[in-house]
């Protein structure tokens, strides 16, 4: 559940705390879980397990309970995001023109692992399965900006471009 290049770099502030509680309080009971842990993400930027304990704890529910919910559904990240998040599409017409020779060209580069972080925060990737951009593959992301027909050739450059 830990990216293990960012395990450390997870430290909560009693002010998300406070945040945390007063959401669960103001959605339990009419609103879903799956709302709740929206909110902790958006706290957090991601979910991390305290973050789970403390949602199970307050709903009286186990935290394997929470995380069953949270991993169900592809929106929710149990990793810190880098400034930089890079999504590579592995969708089929993206893989089919190369995409997995992109991401593992940018898991070299970066020397992280699937859905890892680089040790100082910059860049986070992950991979995903389709971007919409079927026309433009392979596609690729960093945070809003969307690359298409991307090259292995062109990863420094693109990379360049994040301060």
């Amino acid at each position: 559940m830990s990216c293990k290049s960012c395990a450390s770099a997870f430290v909560g502030t009693e002010e998300q705390d406070k945040k945390l509680r007063e959401s669960i309080a103001s959605l339990q009971g009419d609103h879903s879980l799956v709302q709740i842990l929206q909110a902790a993400q958006e706290i957090y930027g991601y979910l991390p397990k305290g973050a789970i304990d403390v949602i199970a704890s307050e709903l009286g529910i186990s935290s394997e309970s929470v995380y069953s919910v949270a991993t169900f559904y592809s929106q929710f990240s149990f990793n810190p995001k880098g400034k930089y998040a890079i999504s590579v599409c592995l969708g089929t017409a993206c893989y089919v023109k190369g995409a997995g020779e992109i991401y593992a060209k940018l898991k070299e580069k970066l020397g992280v692992a699937d859905g890892g972080c680089t040790p100082d925060g910059k860049f986070s990737l992950d991979a995903c399965r389709c971007m919409g951009a079927c026309g433009l593959a392979p596609v690729m992301s960093i945070n809003d900006d969307v690359y298409g027909k991307v090259t292995p050739d062109q990863l420094d450059g693109i990379l360049a471009k994040c301060e």
